[in-house]
């Protein structure tokens, strides 16, 4: 009765939304200091998990500096008496004195409580097997990507997992080639065969590399490989993930100065055509502000113009004097426009294209290497072939056996009388040196005058996504009337699905050949013939433009979606565009200084403290100012510390907290907060609690009797299920986080998460910091805290730390 009245009296809404986040994100941070430190000593001789373990109670203890929990973690018998001291003083506190008397109770129930329940709980949850069940279990939806699941193979450094892949793929080839059958099904028992071919090949060169410690740093390799690809600059300009590269190498050079105006201008344009569309609409409404507006728009110029091209700029972009005097002579006497400053930009941009010390040498710089990592763009040369199936295309007869002689579709004249049709009549799978992927059979008519023709010709569904951006780069009005049906997962050879795609396809093919269509354009005639003839269809952009095509449009149509949400702004709200257009003189001013702040390092004004920031728990130097916001909160500490992004630029910080602002809000609206709040209330209320403790219950004692141990599982199945942990959960990332904070990022902070669950002494750590705080939480009043300082205070570790303490600070206390 003591427990559930001081349970519902206890305000748990800090401790799930604050302070349990806060020692996640601090476990999170441990284990990155001990990987940053392992990789820095470099040895080989030791066993890696036993300096894993070791190491990370050493930082753990640097950063909690009152606490080491090794003991407990690392030794059965120091855990069994923490549990036991630990039961004793939680029954001093909830039974009444004369039964917490009575000894043999006493210890009767204490040791039901440490080993009976706590002991078999904290062993299960410590588990790393246990945990990846949960995690396949929870995103259990989500299917498997065949792109994920081969990355997670070649970037496994695991042999155990590997091999535990490999022993699988092996057993289930062998079955196949048992199979007796016949007609349709042996194509697809072929395609599969060739898949697990793959995959086990794929593990062999792995584990090969592994083993001969000849492991290969895929940025270096490429660095040194030679031919890399080429992102124009206009692309690297308007993606968040290139632009902090091309930002920080600019900062090296010296040529920060024109970058940092170039993204002024281009925020000053945005801002002074919202100010003229506001001040056009309070006209329209007879509310005259002419004067006011322009007099901050003059403002803002006059700040970009002192910062950046004044004689008094530092640093100053060097440009065309004329053009500057030019421009200092239109600000005096006209009033100012959003173009104002175009030409110069335009110049600035030449300068950082054309300039040996800007982008050309940029392209030369291990950042560009990292910068092409993080789009997705560098492959391991190791690794040859396409894993996506964006190969050449294959075309002609499936046989190669029919050699037709047609005449060159695209040499037809525009104004010869030709009737073209073409449907798909045909889908199959093919594979290619392990790449399976769908073929299509285009039947093709043609009539003229004087002949008709047929032919068939095989296309991929990627000869038709390069086709589309082809002509809608060539023909604009086609971009809003031709549609080509979206990507799926990767190598999804579902038999309905590939019918889907036929008929979208073929509804597209009809589209385009539309008489009218082609009337309108007539140029766009040569591109279909040489897309429908019966040749080898050249691809006009390849694989890299695609995925420039995938990185650089999404980034493009959510800045049209903000610039639509800023003209759709009700008139309600733009009466308070007069509370905001004070600040507007001191727009470019502060701009300009954010961005130099975030690539000069210079931290924001805050009290200054004394400690290292990386070296301490992750709530204690937050400075973000979230307004409250819970989840917002808890996703930028979460994203800090899974992706590292204290050591990136405080540009892409800010970019990113905006837009998990953006998207929290229009989720959820301004009611998350409180429905967090009801959420954790509800949680905690009696009903769940008990309902909870039945389940316990049921779990461990069921009808009354002691569970069994669960038998531990066989190495090989543990193995398979790590993989497809890791499958899931890089499958499970979307797209646009990769788009923010770049696919390697990704990809490692992933896969470092993961990493940190499969060491169960590390997640013993990580459950007793929660049983920690729950306490702490429920009995605020009885200095749990000191009181785990003296359970934990035997750790060799925090001794060897008070040692290395003390014999820093002798020599100062000498002085």
């Amino acid at each position: 009765m003591s427990f559930t009245n001081r349970s519902k009296e206890t305000d748990w809404q800090p401790y799930f939304t604050t302070r349990l986040v806060d020692d996640f994100g601090t476990h999170l941070r441990v284990f990155r200091k001990t990987q940053q430190r392992i990789a820095e000593k470099g040895n080989q001789m030791k066993d890696q998990a036993e300096e894993l373990v070791d190491t990370f109670f050493e930082v753990e203890v640097e950063m909690e500096k009152e606490v080491c929990r090794d003991l407990v973690c690392t030794s059965p018998k120091d855990e069994e008496g923490f549990l036991r001291d630990l039961c004793e003083v939680l029954l001093y506190i909830l039974l009444p004195p004369g039964d917490f008397q009575n000894k043999i109770m006493r210890y009767f129930v204490r040791e039901i409580l440490s080993r009976g329940i706590l002991l078999p709980l904290i062993n299960q949850l410590s588990d790393p097997d246990y945990i990846n069940q949960c995690v396949i279990w929870m995103i259990r939806d989500s299917n498997c990507n065949y792109e994920a699941f081969m990355n997670i193979i070649k970037l496994s450094d695991n042999i155990g997992e590997l091999e535990a892949v490999k022993d699988k793929a092996s057993e289930e080839l062998q079955y196949l080639r048992s199979l007796d059958t016949a007609g349709d099904d042996i194509n697809t028992i072929k395609n599969q065969i060739n898949s697990l071919l793959y995959v086990i090949k794929v593990c062999d060169s792995r584990i090969q590399r592994l083993q001969s410690g000849k492991e290969i740093d895929t940025v270096k390799l490429a660095a040194n490989f030679g031919k890399l690809c080429t992102v124009p600059l206009d692309h690297i300009l308007v993606d968040n993930v290139a632009l902090q590269f091309f930002m920080d190498y600019m900062q090296q050079t010296g040529g920060q100065a024109h970058l940092f105006f170039w993204m002024t201008v281009e925020g000053y344009r945005v801002t002074a055509q919202q100010q003229l569309e506001v001040l056009q609409s309070r006209q329209k409404d007879g509310k005259h502000q002419t004067n006011q507006t322009k007099g901050l728009l003059r403002a803002a110029a006059f700040g970009v113009y002192e910062q950046y091209l004044s004689e008094k700029a530092s640093p100053r972009v060097n440009i065309d004097d004329n053009l500057v005097a030019k421009l200092a002579e239109t600000l005096n006497h006209e009033d100012p426009t959003p173009e104002i400053f175009d030409d110069i930009q335009r110049k600035v941009y030449e300068l950082m294209l054309r300039d040996e010390r800007f982008y050309p040498s940029f392209k030369q710089n291990v950042l560009y290497v990292r910068m092409l990592a993080e789009l997705d763009m560098l492959k391991d040369p190791s690794f040859r072939g396409s894993d996506d199936g964006e190969g050449e295309s294959f075309n002609g007869s499936p046989t190669s056996s029919i050699n037709l002689s047609l005449d060159d579709l695209s040499n037809v004249p525009a104004d010869e009388t030709v009737q073209l049709h073409a449907y798909i009549s045909d889908t199959g799978v093919c594979n290619d040196h392990g790449k399976t992927y769908a073929l299509y059979a285009i039947t093709v008519h043609r009539r003229n005058a004087n002949s008709e023709e047929m032919w068939k010709t095989y296309r991929r569904y990627s000869d038709f996504h390069d086709f589309h951006m082809r002509i809608t780069e060539q023909f604009e009005n086609l971009a809003n009337i031709l549609k080509l049906p979206g990507k799926k997962t990767f190598n999804n050879m579902d038999r309905e699905f590939l019918e889907k795609r036929k008929k979208d396809l073929n509804a597209y093919l009809q589209l385009l050949l539309n008489p009218e269509m082609m009337k309108a354009s007539p140029a766009l005639a040569h591109y279909v013939y040489d897309f429908l003839e019966n040749k080898a269809y050249s691809k006009g952009k390849g694989d890299f433009a695609r995925k420039m095509d995938t990185f650089v449009n999404p980034l493009r149509n959510s800045m049209r979606n903000v610039s639509n949400a800023v003209k759709s702004i009700p008139d309600s709200l733009a009466e308070g565009m007069t509370k905001m257009s004070d600040n507007m003189g001191k727009m470019s001013e502060r701009l300009g200084q954010d961005i130099k702040q975030s690539f000069f390092k210079v931290p924001p004004l805050m009290q200054k403290t004394y400690s290292d920031p990386d070296h301490c728990r992750v709530a204690a130097p937050i400075d973000d100012n979230v307004d409250d916001n819970i989840p917002l909160r808890v996703m930028l500490l979460l994203m800090d510390e899974v992706f590292d992004l204290k050591e990136r630029n405080q540009w892409l910080r800010r970019n990113i907290k905006n837009l998990l602002q953006q998207l929290i809000r229009a989720t959820y609206g301004d009611t998350i907060n409180r429905k967090i709040v009801d959420h954790v209330d509800w949680m905690t209320s009696p009903e769940q609690v008990a309902d909870a403790v039945k389940r316990f219950r049921d779990a461990f004692w069921p009808n009354g009797i002691l569970a069994e141990a669960v038998p531990r599982r066989d190495k090989a199945i543990r193995m398979r299920t790590r993989v497809a942990g890791k499958t899931k959960l890089l499958e499970v990332m979307p797209d646009e986080l990769k788009h923010i904070i770049g696919a390697e990022t990704t990809r490692k902070g992933i896969l470092r998460v993961f990493e940190m669950f499969q060491h169960s002494q590390l997640n013993k750590r990580m459950v007793y910091v929660f049983l920690e705080r729950f306490l702490e939480t429920l009995f605020p009043q009885n200095k749990f805290p000191e009181l785990f300082n003296k359970l934990h205070s035997r750790s060799k570790q925090m001794q060897r730390y008070k040692q290395r303490l003390h014999s820093t600070q002798a020599p100062s206390l000498q002085k």
